[in-house]
C-alpha cells in the first residue's frame, strides 16, 4: 500500500494528468473525478450546511434560529425551542486542465452527493443537542501514463485508480453557560475505505503478437474510530439593533484506526493472486485543526462575517506511519446575509439573500508550489409553511484552484447546493379546549 501511495504522489507531482474515459463528460462517485483525491484520505467536502455555502461557507461566529449550524457545536445552544431538520444536496461540474508538452489537456466531469441529514432539538431552554449524518471524504481519480522502458523495444501503461471514501456521523451538544457565553463539544464516528489501485501493461510495439503482461497491486484501507471537536462562542451586545459574534472551533490532532489488505497478481497462465497484508492494523493521523469568526449582526436583517481557518495537515501520518507530503493549509472567507424585513408580512420581505468570497490555501504541492482555491459564492432562502419558519436553500458556488503555469493542475468547479430546513415545536403539550 505504502508503495503505491509514493507511486500515486509522484506520479501527481510531476503532473501526469490522465482523463479517465473517452467520454468528455464522465459520472461518478463523490463530487467528480480529482486527481488530488488520491493523496491522504481524499478530498474534504465542505464543513458548512448550504446556509452558509452560500456566503463563503462562513459560519464560526454566526446562528440562526431556523438553520443548523454544523460547523461550531456551540451555537446549537443559540437555537431556539424548535426542532429543526435539515437535507443537503450537493452536484459539482468541473472542468480539469493541464499544460503538457505545449497541449492542454482537458476533461469535464459532473457528480453530485447528499451533503448531509441533521436533527438538532432542545434538551432544555439553555441546552441543544444535534445528530448528523454527513460524507467527510471522497476519492475518485483516474490517472494513465505511457513511458518506453529503456534498453527494449517495450511500452508500458501504468494505470493507478482510487475509489471510496469517509463518512461522518456526529452528536453535538451546545450549552449556555451565560447570557452571552456559549460553549460546544461534538463526538464523531469516522468509517468508511478507501481502494487504490495500480496496474502496469507492457506490450512490443513491434511485435503485435508477443505476450502481454500485467501486474496489479490493490490496496484497500478500512477507517473506522471516534474524532473530537470543541467550540465556543461570544456575542455581547453592542446598541439596541447591532450585536458583536465572536466564535472559535478546536479539532485536536487524532489517531484513527486502519485496517489495510494488499493484493498483488500478474497475469499469465496459471497466475493466482497474492495477498501481501490482510486487514494488518495501523494508525492513520488526522491534523488539529483550528478556526476563528466575528460577524456582526442587525437584528435578524444583516449579518457580515469573516472567519480565518489554520490546518496543520504537515502532521498528516498515513496507517503505515509515513508522511503524506502536505504542507499547512489555511483558509479565509467573509460573507453578507440580508433579509429586507423580517417582521414584514409581505412575502417577498422575508427572502434571505447572501454573498460570499473564500480564499483557501491547500495542503497540496506541486514542485514545491502549494496550491490554491479561490471561490465566490451566492445564495437565497425562500420562506415556506405555515408563520414562514420552513426554508428551501439554494447555493451557487464557482471557483478555481491550481493554475495553467508549470506542471499544475487546474480545477475550475461550479458547485450547486439545495437545502431543506424544517422546523417545528416537539415534546410540546397540546391544550384542547
Amino acid at each position: 500500500m505504502l508503495k503505491i501511495y509514493k507511486r500515486i504522489r509522484q506520479t501527481l507531482t510531476h503532473s501526469l494528468l490522465a482523463v479517465a474515459a473517452t467520454s468528455p463528460i464522465v459520472l461518478a462517485q463523490g463530487l467528480g473525478n480529482s486527481p488530488y483525491s488520491a493523496l491522504g484520505v481524499g478530498e474534504l467536502y465542505s464543513p458548512a450546511n448550504v446556509t452558509n455555502m452560500g456566503m463563503g461557507e462562513v459560519g464560526i461566529s454566526n446562528a440562526s434560529a431556523f438553520y443548523l449550524n454544523l460547523q461550531n457545536p456551540a451555537l446549537l445552544a443559540r437555537r431556539t425551542r424548535f426542532t429543526v431538520f435539515e437535507v443537503g444536496l450537493i452536484g459539482q461540474s468541473t472542468a480539469i486542465s493541464q499544460n503538457m508538452s505545449n497541449t492542454v489537456k482537458k476533461q469535464n466531469n459532473f457528480a453530485g452527493n447528499l451533503g448531509y441529514l441533521a436533527l438538532s432539538f432542545p434538551a432544555n431552554s439553555r441546552w441543544n443537542m444535534s445528530i448528523s449524518l454527513k460524507p467527510y471524504t471522497y476519492v475518485n481519480y483516474s490517472i494513465q501514463q505511457t513511458a518506453d522502458l529503456q534498453g527494449t523495444t517495450n511500452s508500458a501503461v501504468y494505470n493507478y485508480t482510487g475509489r471510496g471514501g469517509l463518512n461522518k456521523a456526529t452528536f453535538a451538544n451546545g450549552v449556555r453557560v451565560t447570557k452571552n457565553i456559549y460553549a460546544g463539544a461534538e463526538a464523531s464516528f469516522l468509517f468508511g475505505n478507501i481502494t487504490h489501485s495500480s496496474s502496469a501493461l507492457t506490450y512490443d510495439k513491434f511485435n503485435p503478437n508477443a505476450d502481454n503482461v500485467t501486474i496489479t497491486r490493490l490496496g484497500r484501507t478500512n477507517y473506522s474510530d471516534i474524532v473530537f471537536k470543541l467550540g465556543a462562542a461570544w456575542r455581547p451586545k453592542l446598541s439596541d439593533t447591532w450585536t458583536l459574534n465572536v466564535g472559535a472551533t478546536y479539532d485536536p490532532k487524532m489517531n484513527i484506526n486502519a485496517n489495510q489488505t494488499d493484493i498483488y497478481q500478474q497475469s499469465y497462465v496459471g497466475a493466482v493472486p497474492d495477498t501481501l497484508r490482510l486487514n494488518s492494523k495501523g494508525k492513520a493521523t488526522l491534523p488539529e485543526q483550528m478556526r476563528v469568526g466575528i460577524s456582526l449582526e442587525k437584528g435578524n436583517s444583516l449579518l457580515f462575517g469573516v472567519d480565518v481557518g489554520m490546518q496543520k495537515w504537515s502532521q498528516y501520518r498515513t496507517a503505515d506511519n509515513q508522511s503524506g507530503g502536505f504542507a499547512d493549509a489555511m483558509n479565509i472567507a467573509a460573507g453578507l446575509e440580508y433579509t429586507p424585513k423580517p417582521t414584514s408580512n409581505r412575502y417577498r420581505d422575508l427572502i434571505t439573500y447572501r454573498v460570499g468570497f473564500q480564499y483557501n490555501r491547500l495542503p497540496y504541492q506541486v514542485n514545491g508550489a502549494q496550491i490554491n482555491d479561490i471561490n465566490g459564492s451566492l445564495g437565497l432562502s425562500l420562506p415556506l409553511g405555515a408563520y414562514f419558519v420552513n426554508h428551501v436553500t439554494l447555493s451557487l458556488v464557482g471557483g478555481q484552484r491550481g493554475v495553467l503555469t508549470g506542471t499544475q493542475i487546474r480545477e475550475q468547479y461550479v458547485r450547486i447546493a439545495l437545502g431543506f430546513s424544517l422546523n417545528d415545536w416537539w415534546f410540546r403539550k397540546q391544550v384542547v379546549d
